[in-house]
């Protein structure tokens, strides 16, 4: 929420510095995020003085530049060099002096020196429109008035503007304070409050309105009661479209809105003046001079004031005339057919309530995120409509002309009663921490606007203003007191009393912290990624088990993710982006799966992603690529961490891997370890192989928690090693050597290990060479060689038979 200093210094009955209003701010729980300077002219033009062109002669050196003497009203004419086409004798003009800064519309600012050009010295600037930051136009220098007086500032001239801007963290249920007003009914109750004096907001509210004439009275009729509770609008003939007033253009562009039109201008402004959405339809337009608020049948064709065509959906609640003609998507966006245009001449103003819950369904469905459906989601002030209505009708006939041609309208089939709760005094205490006095409560809560129904001994029933409607319950009353008070005035107790919590997942997160901690001393870093991602990352087959958001936080943000990898892929596309090549990342996550009994399935993960350079180049080594064997060995490693042993690894397919593998545990997959494959990279713009590790951190810990630990003795031994070189065929995988061995079922074998690969035609066709090293140990006695030559037979035998191994002799 954007909030200008001046515009909410004009409802404050007493001045505020803009400091201590931040501070202020915060202490109410509006949390001040930015306070920035605001310029309409950046700079506002300081130090820039108006001169008169006293002689302009050609350069000697240069055919487009000009040598000119300015006189600034200071004393002698300043020597300037210029290169504008349009410089000339006599000209008064902006001049920018040695010393003064420029804040031009493009680029860094500049602070003038004495500069040589082409041999000749120049002690400033003649300055264009875009030098001064007033617009775009280089063209030529900006020649003023003859009548402007040397030496003057320039600031005198052109209308400056400043304010100051606070950037307010508001929370969902804080409707009330979207708004100047709203902003200023809570400033006003805290310096009540504290400085004990009664501070009332100023509104600008018309007295005595009435309309003019009644020659452009229209009818409502609302056939959606749920979703529109409220309806109120008034007519205006005679009106001009223009520019709207340069007082309202700066408060707007303050706030980051751009004017567009005196009509379209004083909507917005009232807007974030009250926090009602507004709008305007051309009067013309509207058939039988009748409104009706009703649903549309489904993929009804309509086209909005962006000019697109859009297919609606049964749930929208829309604007219609009295042929039914659709003019509106109620509280989100206009119309093409039925919006201001410079030719309107009646206009007919709408200020409304609408379903929250439906506006925000609709605001998403057609990914129209506006200023109306921001408001009107997060709910407004059902009591307000008729106020804000005369407001608007009556900025409207100031600005634009006209006349109020119809009385108000206000149809509002079922008025609500305020929400009332009752409100104990020792509950207050109990929640707060502080002792209140009752007369301190009640004035806290007048001032913002409840009313006390009816009074008891230990407390009192409140009524909260319609402004509020997220006060349901006591906490939410003393929530008020409390912001009000200021939460820095609730004593800190010299003791607490609390119930040791039992830690129910301790073992999950001790392990998770364990491996977290290693990885981080491997060089990998730890990212955290969104569980609601696009469903455009994946395919209709993993859609089916996926679950979407009923409610999506956007087009992109639309389903929680069935698998890890595509997050981690758009952070990897996020460094690879600012060059940034060599990565190491892991995550713990989750994701989500529907299964065909509509049961939700939510599972933990490990995940790792490797990609560019694994080993840094220096002078002691040189870079070495990342490959799907550094994380296979990662994946050893952190197994081992966790005490899950006995597991191998199996060629898998996998549709979005080459090179993949399953690990296996006791014929369980207990993970997947593969290259990402290259339409997978491309969906995301990666142009490096991405390596990626996927553990099932679940299925790790339920084996480790049913895995009993054990604990032996050193062996009293030294271990025995033997190494083995024999010729396969090439496409023999090594896990497949590796499981042979172990079939063999050798107890005094310790490990193997491949520690070399060689390939060569002289081998022999398609074959290969692998080099294995087998550690033995018996841990009560030396081995001898007779029993290592045995055990290693036993190893030659099975190899030759399962594989044809031809063993190498050297």
């Amino acid at each position: 929420m954007t909030i200008s200093y001046n515009w909410l210094a004009e409802y404050l009955p007493v001045h505020v510095e803009p400091e201590k209003l931040s501070k202020i701010l915060t202490s109410l729980g509006l949390e001040v995020e930015g306070f920035t300077r605001y310029e309409n002219i950046k700079g506002s033009l300081e130090g820039l003085v108006i001169g008169e062109v006293l002689t302009c002669e050609k350069h000697p050196n240069a055919e487009k530049l000009s040598v000119t003497t300015v006189d600034i009203g200071q004393g002698e004419p300043l020597q300037i060099v210029c290169g504008a086409p349009n410089v000339a004798t006599g000209q008064k003009v902006v001049v920018a002096p040695v010393g003064s800064t420029l804040h031009p519309t493009n680029g860094d600012a500049m602070t003038m020196k004495v500069a040589k050009i082409r041999g000749i010295e120049s002690f400033g600037m003649i300055c264009a429109e875009d030098e001064l930051g007033l617009g775009d136009d280089h063209e030529g220098i900006i020649v003023l008035p003859s009548s402007a007086r040397i030496g003057k500032p320039v600031s005198e001239i052109f209308e400056l503007y400043s304010d100051w801007i606070y950037e307010i963290g508001l929370t969902p249920n804080r409707m009330d304070a979207m708004s100047h007003l709203g902003v200023a009914r809570d400033v006003c109750a805290w310096l009540s409050h504290h400085n004990k004096k009664e501070c009332k907001p100023k509104t600008n509210l018309p007295s005595g309105f009435k309309a003019d004439e009644n020659s452009l009275a229209f009818s409502v009729s609302i056939q959606n009661q749920v979703g529109c509770q409220r309806y109120s609008g008034i007519s205006i003939k005679g009106i001009q479209v223009k520019e709207s007033p340069k007082w309202m253009q700066h408060r707007l562009r303050a706030i980051g809105l751009r004017p567009i039109n005196n009509i379209v201008d004083i909507t917005n402004y009232v807007l974030h003046e009250t926090g009602q959405p507004l709008h305007a339809f051309d009067a013309d337009q509207l058939k039988k001079k009748k409104i009706v608020v009703k649903n549309l049948p489904q993929d009804t064709p309509f086209i909005t004031l962006d000019g697109k065509q859009r297919k609606l959906s049964k749930d929208d609640l829309m604007i219609c005339d009295g042929e039914e003609n659709p003019l509106c998507i109620a509280g989100v966006f206009g119309g093409a057919e039925s919006g201001v245009t410079s030719a309107t001449k009646n206009i007919f103003l709408e200020s409304a309530w609408f379903n929250p819950v439906d506006i925000r369904r609709t605001s998403f469905f057609h990914n129209l995120r506006t200023d109306a459906a921001t408001h009107f989601e997060k709910n407004i002030d059902i009591s307000n409509t008729v106020n804000v209505l005369k407001r608007a009708a009556a900025l409207i006939k100031e600005f634009a002309g006209g006349q109020i041609a119809s009385d108000i309208i206000d149809v509002y089939p079922n008025p609500r009663e305020k929400v009332q709760v009752n409100l104990k005094y020792h509950y207050l205490r109990k929640l707060s921490g502080k002792s209140y006095h009752p007369d301190t409560i009640k004035k806290i809560l007048f001032s913002l606007g409840f009313e006390v129904a009816r009074e008891g001994i230990d407390g009192f029933w409140t009524a909260a203003p319609f402004s509020k409607p997220d006060i349901n319950i006591p906490a939410d009353v003393v929530e008020e007191i409390m912001r009000v008070d200021g939460y820095d005035n609730i004593d800190i107790p010299q003791s607490i009393t609390i119930t040791p919590s039992l830690e129910l997942n301790g073992f999950k997160h001790r392990y998770a912290e364990k491996i977290a901690g290693y990885l981080v001393g491997a060089g990998y870093s730890e990212i955290v990624t969104n569980s609601i991602t696009n469903a455009a990352f994946y395919s209709d087959e993993e859609l089916k088990k996926g679950v979407r958001m009923l409610n999506s936080l956007s087009a992109d943000l639309n389903v929680l993710r069935p698998n890890m990898l595509e997050t981690g892929l758009s952070i990897i596309a996020h460094n690879l982006n600012r060059k940034n090549s060599d990565l190491r990342l892991f995550e713990f996550g989750k994701t989500y799966l529907k299964e065909k009994d509509a049961n939700y399935v939510e599972k933990d993960h490990l995940s790792l992603y490797v990609s560019g350079q694994a080993l840094d180049t220096h002078w002691k080594q040189k870079s070495k690529p990342s490959d799907i064997f550094l994380l296979k060995g990662l994946a050893e490693r952190v197994l081992n961490l966790l005490g899950v042993e006995r597991t191998s690894f199996e060629p898998a397919g996998n549709a979005k891997m080459k090179q993949s593998m399953n690990i296996i545990h006791h014929k369980k997959i207990v993970g997947t370890v593969g290259s990402v494959d290259h339409p997978t990279l491309s969906r995301f713009d990666i142009r490096q192989p991405v390596f990626f590790l996927d553990l099932f951190w679940e299925d790790l810990l339920h084996i480790m928690k049913s895995t009993a630990a054990r604990v032996t003795e050193l062996p009293r031994q030294m271990p025995v090693h033997r190494d083995l070189a024999m010729i396969v065929e090439k496409s023999t995988p090594y896990g497949t050597i590796e499981k042979t061995i172990q079939k063999v079922g050798l107890e005094k074998l310790k490990e193997v290990q491949l520690f070399d690969i060689f390939e060569s035609e002289k081998l022999g066709t398609n074959k290969k060479s692998l080099a294995v090293s087998f550690t033995f140990l018996d841990d009560e006695k030396t081995l001898t060689d007779k029993e290592i030559d045995g055990m290693m037979s036993k190893i030659i035998e099975s190899l030759e038979n399962n594989h044809h191994a031809q063993i190498r002799s050297n």
